[in-house]
């Protein structure tokens, strides 16, 4: 099992930075795809970013290609998602979540956090 919990989130103008966090626990973290999903009111979750079990391989979604990075440390048992350049549109609920294969598709993960709101004023 992993437990995932994410931190980082907060109010920012449009135009600025946030680095969400994701810190998990269960040592077979480092076999897990790693991916980030987010979830605006009235809106469905939607894929953001994942990343591969040994980082190689990362996967954008459109509306945040080039602003928003991915990146693990396995040996800390973290996730990380550095936002630049957001957009008030960005504004959402932010969750981290762990799957046995690298996917895009909600349903592929298996294990998620509690979120963590990121709120970007115009």
């Amino acid at each position: 099992q992993v437990l995932l919990v994410e931190s980082g989130g907060g109010l920012v103008q449009a135009g600025g930075s946030l680095r969400l966090s994701c810190a998990a626990s269960g040592r077979t973290f480092s076999s897990y795809a790693m991916g980030w999903f987010r979830q605006a009111p009235g809106k469905e979750r939607e894929f953001v970013v994942a990343i591969s079990w040994n980082g190689f391989s990362t996967n954008y979604a459109d509306s945040v290609k080039g602003r928003f990075t991915i990146s693990r440390d396995n040996a800390k048992k973290m996730v990380y998602l550095q936002m630049n350049s957001l957009k008030p549109e960005d504004t959402a609920v932010y969750y981290c979540a762990a799957a046995r294969l690298f996917a895009r598709v909600a349903g592929s993960y298996d294990y998620w956090g509690q979120g963590t709101q990121v709120t970007v004023s115009s």
